[in-house]
Formats: C-alpha cells, sequence, structure tokens
C-alpha cells in the first residue's frame, strides 16, 4: 500500500512538472514570453531611427529587433531573398522594381520610409559654374540611380536630356553636353569616395550624411522634392509572400510615428524626409 501512495505522488510531480514547462514563467505578476526576433538590413552605420525602434519593440511588443549593416545596396536585397534578413529598409522603389527585374528576386516593398535627395558635391569647386571643359563627373552606376543622377544634372544645368521626365534615362539620352564633362560611373557606395578625383560627384543622401556630408548646406546642387518624386520614396520591403505578417505590420505601426520622424529629421540633419503621409503603398 505505501509503495502505491509512494508511485502516486511520483506520477502526480510528474504531470504537475511537466505542464509547468508549457506554461510561460513569471517575475511577480508579468509573464516573460521568448522575444520575437527579426532581423533588418540597412545601409551603413547611421541608423537612428531603428536605434530607437530597436528599443521600443523589445519594450512594448518583446520583439528583438536585430540590424544588419550592409555597405551596398545589392546585399540587402538578396539578403531578404535568400531568409538571412527578414526585412529591409534603405532603398527606393524604383531601385526596388529594376533590381527586381533585373536579378529576378521577389522583394515587395510594404510601407514608405522617406526621400533622400540626392546631391552634387564637389571639394574643388565652389559652384557649379565653375566646371571647366573636360572635367569629371561621378555618377551612380546602377540603373535607377544613374538615370536619378543624369536628371539631377540636367536640372542644374550641366548637360540637356531628351526627355527629362524619362526615370530610366541613360548617357545616351544627352543631347546637350556644353562642357563635354567626362561622366564617370561607380557604384552607389564610391561616389563620396571619388570626391578627390572628380570635379564633382552625384551622391546619394544616405551615402552623403554616413561621408559627414550635410546634404542642406553643402551640396552645390540639390535635388528638389515634388509631387514627382514618388519614384524616389525609400521603402521597407520583405520577401514576397511574407508581406502579410502581423509582426511587420507591428513594425510599421511603431516606424511611422511622430516620434521617428523627428529622429530622422535630427539625425540626417533634415536630408531626409519622411513621406509615409503623402502616399500609401497598394
Amino acid at each position: 500500500m505505501k509503495l502505491k501512495n509512494i508511485f502516486v505522488a511520483g506520477l502526480a510531480l510528474i504531470t504537475l512538472a511537466a505542464c509547468g514547462s508549457a506554461t510561460p514563467t513569471k517575475e511577480g505578476s508579468k509573464t516573460t514570453e521568448a522575444p520575437k526576433k527579426v532581423v533588418v538590413g540597412v545601409n551603413g552605420t547611421k541608423h537612428e531611427q531603428w536605434d530607437y525602434l530597436q528599443k521600443e519593440l523589445k519594450e512594448k511588443e518583446n520583439i528583438e529587433l536585430e540590424i544588419k549593416e550592409f555597405e551596398d545596396y545589392v546585399t540587402p536585397n538578396t539578403a531578404v531573398e535568400d531568409g538571412s534578413v527578414d526585412l529591409n529598409a534603405f532603398q527606393t522603389i524604383i531601385y526596388l522594381e529594376k533590381f527586381n527585374k533585373e536579378k529576378g528576386t521577389h522583394v515587395k516593398p510594404i510601407a514608405y520610409t522617406v526621400i533622400a535627395p540626392m546631391g552634387v558635391y564637389s571639394k574643388k569647386l565652389s559652384a557649379l559654374s565653375e566646371l571647366k571643359d573636360g572635367d569629371k563627373v561621378a555618377i551612380p552606376n546602377d540603373t535607377s540611380n544613374n538615370s536619378r543622377a543624369l536628371r539631377l544634372l540636367h536640372a542644374a544645368g550641366v548637360i540637356k536630356l531628351d526627355d527629362v521626365k524619362n526615370t530610366l534615362v541613360t548617357k545616351d539620352n544627352i543631347v546637350e553636353n556644353p562642357k563635354n564633362i567626362d561622366i564617370i560611373e561607380l557604384p552607389a557606395g564610391q561616389t563620396y569616395r571619388a570626391l578627390d578625383e572628380v570635379a564633382i560627384s552625384v551622391i546619394n543622401s544616405g551615402y552623403a550624411v554616413e561621408a559627414g556630408l550635410d546634404p542642406k548646406t553643402e551640396a552645390k546642387f540639390l535635388e528638389e522634392v515634388t509631387d514627382s518624386s514618388q519614384p524616389y520614396y525609400n521603402v521597407i520591403a520583405v520577401k514576397e509572400g511574407r508581406e502579410n505578417e502581423e509582426i511587420f505590420k507591428t513594425i510599421i505601426k511603431y516606424y511611422q510615428t511622430k516620434e521617428t520622424a523627428k529622429i530622422i529629421e535630427e539625425s540626417t540633419k533634415g536630408a531626409s524626409i519622411p513621406v509615409w503621409e503623402k502616399a500609401t503603398l497598394k
């Protein structure tokens, strides 16, 4: 009889232990669960808005945001494609569309973030009017940023294009080049490094800020933001098929706030402009 009682008591303890392992632990009255991890890919080392969101999401939503830095405009997308990164935030909508088409990837935009006006910079000239015959000019070489840079040079009066509304122009679309400038096409991340070698360089705002430049005060010519600038709105993107996951919707909700907008304004010195209230992705 005693042996039977011992067996029953032991069985009860095992059952209680098993039930306890299936429930979250508690600290006081607060239930603690393993955080939900999300890896976000960004370009460069300056990402103050994501640093802020990292703290907010962990504290309020138990989401652990891991920020992965990239130095180029290619691997953040291939990382989303292969699943090593859950989402990324670094590129314009037009760049992403061209990237998917050219690389056969399936990266889908799910929310707008900012527009970062492209600028023309120089260490040698105080104004674009000082350009001399045959001067070298560096611009990005990827399809969308290349076209954007050429359109900016057109707006600045350096060259003339046959159709400035075309968002995919190339050097073949130049119809006037009065200073016979020599256009050198480089990876976007190298355009600011070329400043010592060229007369002017057309640099994406993110790389300019990363290099310590202030687009609003140091650009010799800065891209104007108008109603037609939407192709250059930056986006948060995920792999196609994951766009409706609730965890991404939560991240977007926390990103698209006045607090985040203020951080973006301060950290970029106004070089990046929040656009999520101007348009919604469909």
